[in-house]
């Protein structure tokens, strides 16, 4: 198990760009896939990038492809997620997950999450 933080989020207006930091603690996450959820109020929670331990395969959910990229250096045990072209339908809590597999599955995988970071987009 990793612990994880996440940071980045803000206020933002339709259109803009932000970019998530999610940086492990206690642990190397060198063996870790790393993936981001997310979850608005009332709503249920929703997969939005994953990424392998190489980095050379990343997934995304429908609702963020061509807008949204995932990123990991694992140097400095962070994963990153690039935010652009944002609308206010991304209005959530994002939250940073880990598993200790090659590849991101599912939340069902995850072993490790943050405590979530709110992006509020408006418009």
């Amino acid at each position: 198990q990793v612990q994880l933080v996440e940071s980045g989020g803000g206020l933002v207006t339709a259109g803009g760009s932000l970019r998530l930091s999610c940086t492990a603690s206690g642990r190397t996450f060198s063996s870790y896939a790393m993936g981001w959820f997310r979850q608005a109020p009332g709503k249920e929670r929703e997969f939005v990038a994953g990424i392998s331990v190489s980095g050379g395969t990343r997934t995304y959910g429908d609702s963020v492809k061509g807008r949204f990229a995932i990123s990991r250096d694992s140097a400095k045990n962070t994963v990153y997620l690039q935010l652009n072209s944002l609308k206010p339908e991304d209005t959530a809590v994002y939250y940073c997950a880990g598993q200790g597999t090659y590849y991101f599955n599912s939340a069902a995988a995850v072993d490790s999450w943050g405590q979530g970071t709110q992006v509020t987009v408006s418009s």
